[in-house]
């Protein structure tokens, strides 16, 4: 289970911005959820908390009870890796390596790119739709293409919580709707929790559950 309890926060400077006002938000096993809100609403800094990327002003983050704040930085870089599965905008994909090259990275990371990771991150490129693209490159391949490579990342490690950041900004309708759907069904199978933040309504429905972030707060 995820849970953000009373989460804030300040950012350093003239003004003290107060970005987040007390959040709170649980997410159980199997849940998803998609929050929107305007530009600057402080929704990829929320996503970035949760994820355990930058700790809060205030507040608690716990993922399955443990708190990814409460250790050294070696130890929460190893907890992201092992627990949270990442989608950006932007696909981060290296460029002089393969798709499935790309979707080992996470394996890669914790030093465990053993068969049996093979053998997931070629099944997952194959449950994208991406079975004979495999050996591509990221300038061989088109934008949804990556970013099908970029879900199938997420998820090599079988994630507890997978964390999306507008990840359709920059693909048209028919891709949009295409690569969120692949993302809610790799998800659900796992078992997971799945957290968006997009501008997009209709991404935002087939995700399921939506939520508004204005002001600092998180509506009910």
């Amino acid at each position: 289970m995820l849970v953000l309890d009373g989460i804030t926060k300040v950012f350093s400077g003239s003004d003290g911005s107060r970005v987040l006002d007390g959040v709170d938000l649980t997410l159980a096993p199997g849940g998803r959820l998609a929050i929107m809100g305007p530009s600057g609403s402080g929704k990829s800094t929320l996503l970035s908390i949760a994820g355990g990327l930058e700790p809060p002003t205030g507040g608690r983050v716990t993922l399955d009870g443990v708190d990814p704040y409460a250790g050294e930085a070696s130890a929460r870089a190893a907890f992201r890796n092992r627990r949270i599965g990442f989608v950006f905008q932007e696909h981060h994909l290296l460029d002089g390596c393969t798709a499935l090259d790309n979707v080992l990275v996470p394996a890669l990371a914790a030093g465990n790119a053993s068969l049996d990771r093979v053998a997931r991150a070629t099944k997952l490129l194959e449950r994208v739709g991406l079975g004979a693209r495999m050996t591509h490159r990221p300038g061989e391949l088109s934008g949804g293409e990556r970013q099908r490579v970029a879900v199938a990342r997420s998820l090599l490690l079988s994630p507890r919580l997978v964390l999306a950041d507008e990840p359709t900004g920059q693909l048209d309708s028919v891709t949009a709707a295409e690569v969120t759907q692949l993302l809610v069904e790799l998800v659900m199978e796992s078992g997971g929790m799945l957290l968006v933040v997009t501008h997009d309504p209709q991404v935002a429905e087939r995700i399921g559950e939506v939520r508004q972030l204005r002001d600092g707060r998180l509506s009910p």
